[in-house]
């Protein structure tokens, strides 16, 4: 075996072992979440004098299932065309300029289907449909997809900062276990801070010697300008704005008392701990029980709500799949 093989075999094997690492600790992780929710219920559920099963049972039985489907179904419809709009722009502007919409909507909706498995797959697939059909090599179709998730990230920022600015005794009341209202202002300065930073060096204009702006992972973010981020941002709004209004109501059906206020500076902070590679979104299962200390029936309730998300997406997926599959493969 030659040096070059024995390096590609160790490098083969040092990738296999980090990769085995990493899924160690995230189930660890996702354990101890799960272990520190329960306690919290356990604990609630013995000044209720009830068992841990019997106190979730009592709490999904006295909900009402029938309201909660009908708002659960229309905004999960809501969802899927405000986000394959937002979509579609970003690939017309640094993809493919002359792309339609009806072109993105079935591999869009058959990308949740993937997203079951792994998210990043789900986005594999709107590559996959870019360097088929329009030629766009698929670092540069990916690329898209990185500036998408920059933008998501910002906006539930943007959003929980004015939350929180305009309900922060309600924050400062949840702050017991965690010092939520020294962290949450801080992580809002340092993005806002980063923001004209990445903004000015993948345009080019800041730190011109370092050249990783350069590759084709980085395309978009090379060619997207402050307006570019601005319209995406306010193309996606209203899914969080219809995200903070469901979660209310959805709550209030399920007997827990919290206001619109307290939704809109807590839910983006929990979407953003639902975006941590963990299974079963189990970082925002736990901020959950942190935030609403009082209900911390509400882990389970977060569970339920994005089990049925991801599963009513994967079905509206399934109705676009013949015509996604000709799409990719024909």
């Amino acid at each position: 075996m030659t040096e070059s093989e024995r390096a590609s075999v160790t490098e083969k094997k040092e990738k296999k072992t980090g990769k085995l690492v990493f899924s160690v600790c995230t189930w660890l992780l996702t354990a101890g979440c799960f272990y520190l929710v329960w306690g919290k219920i356990n604990t609630a559920a013995v000044l209720e004098d009830q068992e841990a099963i019997e106190y979730l049972l009592t709490f999904f039985e006295e909900a009402n299932w029938v309201l909660w489907l009908g708002i659960m179904v229309p905004y999960s419809v809501f969802f899927f065309i405000v986000d394959t709009h937002a979509t579609w722009r970003v690939i017309r502007w640094f993809n493919v300029s002359d792309i339609e919409l009806k072109a993105i909507l079935p591999i869009r909706a058959s990308a949740y289907i993937l997203s079951l498995v792994n998210e990043q797959v789900g986005k594999g697939a709107m590559s996959l449909y870019l360097l088929r059909r329009h030629d766009v090599p698929g670092w540069e179709a990916l690329s898209s997809m990185i500036f998408l998730g920059i933008v998501e990230i910002y906006q539930l920022l943007i959003f929980s900062s004015v939350g929180v600015l305009l309900y922060f005794a309600r924050v400062q009341e949840a702050s017991s276990v965690l010092p939520l209202d020294l962290i949450l202002p801080a992580v809002f300065v340092s993005a806002f801070l980063y923001l004209p930073i990445h903004v000015a060096y993948f345009r080019g204009r800041l730190l011109k010697k370092f050249t990783l702006r350069d590759r084709p992972l980085f395309h978009a973010l090379r060619q997207g300008m402050p307006r570019h981020y601005l319209l995406v941002l306010l193309f996606k709004a209203p899914n969080l704005v219809g995200a903070v209004i469901v979660y209310t109501v959805a709550l209030g059906l399920f007997h827990v008392d919290v206001g619109f206020g307290q939704m809109l500076a807590f839910l983006p902070v929990i979407f953003l701990a639902a975006a941590l590679p963990l299974p079963f979104h189990a970082g925002a299962l736990l901020l959950w029980t942190v935030l609403f200390p009082s209900y911390p029936e509400v882990g389970a309730f977060s569970l339920v709500m994005h089990t049925f998300f991801v599963i009513f997406n994967a079905i509206i997926g399934t109705l676009f799949l013949p015509r996604a599959n000709r799409e990719l493969f024909d």
